[in-house]
């Protein structure tokens, strides 16, 4: 079955009204409500809805008017008046009801007047943005049809007939100019203020039999209203490039409000949108993208601004389509701010559904007037992992990388995670924590609590990068990560990013990150000896690091191979997205992603021991490579037990080879170092097994054994518990630290450190940011069409 369309509907709101005063009321909150809806939503959800987002369920009666709508992304927005549920019909003779139809009705809604006739709709339409809900299905240029609309919306009353003039038969008090969005949500709109739907409209009235004096007051709007026989609406660019006019006359006799003469569609329509125009702000940008962030939450606001730019043919600010991707996260994964409230009970609803699970919340002190807030606490940091992580790190090879990458979104931070890498070379984070940033008291935070309940074992290498608070965190005295309880090593990566800062150019840094992967200390010298005939301020600086902390030849076989932390990896491959969300749906992902990950990785491993293999397909794959190269060596003997052997090469192997190496299968050595420091036979120790007779599978690391990968993902997780029946939580509210809030104007910054990998190759040729052709920029790209060309007005 198809899945259902959804829309997105902007409730304005205004408070209640008090109907003796008839004047004065303004819109109470200029945020408007988000709501989702469907296409079979009646209008009775949507009034219940809206009453629940404001908690006046039951308290009010909602009173609905179509204010605007952008027919290409079909995002209504609506002005909703709140009224008090009493009866108002005595002592007045104002309009008592508004109700729209219930969802299906074909009928017009009821609407009773003593005072202004019902607005009873011509034969032929206006075409103007802002009337866009046609209550007879009839179809017009812009005019939305009601087969399109979900059912709430079918039977809203619409505001006017035209851009520049509004017949709102419901409103006690004067129309407001505009329904002002949040200007800290809309930063760069400088066009002029709007009305309604594209462009700035402004109108203007002449006078029928009633003659009108400054200073003159009327009852209320009906009273001015009737005292006006026509109504003249023009563009307020009307003889400044624009011919949009609309003329109404009362029809006394008939009640009715007739369109007398109308010049549209507007004609400045393409030029008064510019890319920072109020027109195209961040609600109608979120219903557009919300399709595609749903689908993956961490596209880029780069592709979100350029899909905007050409369906809408303009440009809107990168700041605009940034704040639509936040509002549409918020709808999708649940408020920024609230967010963090729902981290206790989480805490308490995934130690229900996995116990065992370990999660340590810590929040600070909220003081307000020089007093603590007993009622408040700011999120500070969050360490968990769950019971199949801990007991899958048995299985995994000896060492854990750490590294942090920074959060998106709303509020800033760092997710720290650790990450381990089992037998068949499957990264697998184990860990995690959010914290404020990375500095020594969040890394001793994280490493401490990860040292505690997941990786005790002793002799554990840790892989991360050369950041002071990490350094801190692992040489603390208490901490247990001291030698020989633990060793400490370097992510090649990260040493030659920092390289690359002092010493240009990537032959200079590939010098380096070969002798870092050089497995013995002769071929080590080899690379280094180059480097130094390039710069020999190049070694020095090198030298200054700690050789067993970068090399590989000097890692004692510590590292398994492993040259960089795989954070990267990790995040793109098992962790995609998660870093665009709101915390309490963060931590919630890492559960299902991580749950399917075991299920995945288990059934693959399931399946390859149902086959009768032993080792896991990457060992296989090594093997099977090392033994195409074996059969081109002579192999000599020197001692009876079968162990020691020297392995000529007949033809050399690789880009670097000594000729002649020494083997012990004994100690599993050989001189080339891939033995003692992958932990499986290389090339030259395959070729005495094969002459001695003796199988190779005995000098294989237990860890590369299918069966050991299979008890990596062994225990599986359990379905969460729904939030309903998770228990229920009685400390003080969790809110967001507010010093954490990215900067409310301009571009938001980033969090990304630049380092050399970020710079562009000086000799390459510039290229258009749009077509990625070269010879010309973005502002005279040939692609852009003439419209979205269009400068600021």
């Amino acid at each position: 079955m198809a899945s259902e369309e959804s829309f997105v509907v902007l409730v304005h709101h205004r408070g209640s009204v008090n109907r003796k005063t008839r004047s004065g009321v303004k819109f109470t909150d200029k945020n408007p409500l988000c709501i989702v809806i469907t296409s079979t939503t009646s209008y009775d959800d949507l009034v219940s809805a809206v009453l629940m987002k404001l908690g006046l369920d039951g308290a009010k009666r909602v009173m609905f008017l179509c204010r605007r709508q952008f027919p290409e992304v079909r995002t209504p927005e609506l002005l909703a008046r709140l009224v008090d549920v009493v009866s108002s019909s005595s002592g007045s003779n104002r309009n008592t009801n508004t109700i729209a139809n219930p969802a299906g009705s074909s009928s017009r809604p009821a609407v009773a007047s003593s005072s202004v006739p019902v607005y009873e709709p011509v034969v032929q339409h206006v075409a103007s943005p802002s009337f866009a809900v046609d209550l007879n299905g009839t179809e017009g240029d812009e005019v939305v049809e009601r087969e399109n609309l979900p059912n709430a919306l079918v039977g809203v009353a619409p505001v006017g007939v035209g851009d520049g003039f509004l017949v709102d038969e419901e409103e006690d008090d004067v129309e407001p100019d505009m329904i002002d969005d949040d200007s800290a949500d809309d930063i760069g709109a400088t066009g002029p203020a709007l009305e309604v739907g594209f462009g700035a409209r402004d109108a203007e009235g002449t006078t029928g039999l009633t003659e009108f004096q400054v200073g003159q007051q009327f009852q209320d709007k009906d009273e001015a209203l009737l005292s006006v026989k026509t109504y003249v609406g023009k563009c307020s660019k009307f003889g400044n490039g624009c011919t949009w006019l609309i003329r109404l006359s009362l029809r006394k006799r008939k009640g009715i409000w007739e369109v007398k003469r109308y010049n549209g569609p507007h004609t400045c329509l393409a030029t008064s949108i510019s890319s920072d125009h109020r027109s195209l702000d961040y609600h109608v940008i979120l219903a557009f993208i919300m399709p595609m962030v749903r689908a993956d939450a961490s596209v880029s606001i780069k592709v979100l601004l350029n899909a905007t730019a050409a369906h809408f043919g303009f440009r809107p600010t990168y700041r605009r389509v940034w704040m639509a991707k936040q509002k549409s996260i918020a709808l999708i994964y649940g408020d920024w701010d609230e967010s963090y409230n729902d981290l206790p009970r989480w805490v308490l609803g995934v130690q229900l559904t996995m116990p065992g699970s370990v999660v340590v919340l810590k929040t600070t002190p909220v003081r307000v007037g020089g007093q603590v807030d007993e009622s408040q606490a700011y999120f500070h940091r969050l360490f968990w992992t769950f019971p199949p992580c801990i007991e899958a790190f048995r299985h995994c090879k000896p060492l854990v990388s750490i590294d942090g990458t920074h959060l998106y979104g709303k509020y800033g931070g760092t997710l720290l995670i650790a990450i381990a890498q089992d037998g068949n070379s499957n990264i697998l984070p184990v860990a995690f924590a959010l914290v404020e940033g990375e500095n020594a008291e969040s890394w001793t935070f994280f490493l401490s609590h990860l040292r505690q309940h997941v990786t005790p074992q002793p002799g554990l290498l840790v892989i991360s990068d050369r950041h002071n608070g990490i350094k801190a965190a692992l040489e603390a005295p208490d901490g247990g990560w001291l030698p020989p309880s633990a060793y400490r090593a370097f992510c090649i990566r990260h040493v030659a990013a920092n390289f690359a800062l002092t010493f240009k150019g990537k032959d200079a840094r590939r010098l380096l990150v070969n002798a870092a992967y050089a497995k013995t200390e002769v071929e080590f010298d080899y690379w280094f000896d180059i480097l130094r005939s390039e710069d020999p301020a190049m070694c020095e600086w090198a030298n200054r690091i700690d050789y067993s902390l970068w090399t590989q030849h000097r890692d004692e076989g510590r590292r398994f191979g492993h040259m960089t932390t795989n954070i990267s990896e990790c995040v793109n491959s098992i962790l995609k997205g998660v870093r665009n969300l709101p915390v309490a749906s963060l931590v919630k992902a890492t559960y299902c992603r991580l749950a399917e990950l075991f299920v995945r990785k288990g059934r693959e491993a399931e399946a390859q021991m149902g086959t009768g293999q032993q080792f896991s397909q990457h060992l296989v794959k090594c093997i099977e490579a090392n033994m195409k190269t074996a059969r081109c060596f002579t192999v000599t003997l020197y001692d009876r037990d079968n162990s020691e052997f020297t392995v000529a090469e007949t033809t050399p192997t690789g880009s670097f080879s000594l000729g002649t190496y020494r083997v012990s299968l004994a100690s599993r050595t050989c001189d080339c170092g891939y033995f003692q420091a992958l932990h499986f036979p290389c090339q030259h120790a395959l070729a005495c097994c094969a002459y001695s007779r003796v199988t190779w599978t005995s000098y294989v690391h237990s860890v590369y054994q299918i069966s050991s990968v299979f008890n990596v993902y062994r225990m599986g997780f359990t379905p969460p518990i729904l939030e309903g029946f998770w228990p229920p939580y009685d400390g003080p509210t969790v809110i967001p630290d507010p010093d954490k809030r990215r900067a409310r104007e301009g571009r938001p910054r980033s969090t990304r450190i630049r380092t050399n990998m970020d710079e562009a190759d000086p000799n390459r040729p510039k290229r258009c940011g749009l077509c990625r052709q070269p010879g010309h920029t973005r502002r005279s790209c040939p692609q852009v069409g003439g419209s979205s060309q269009t400068g600021h007005h």
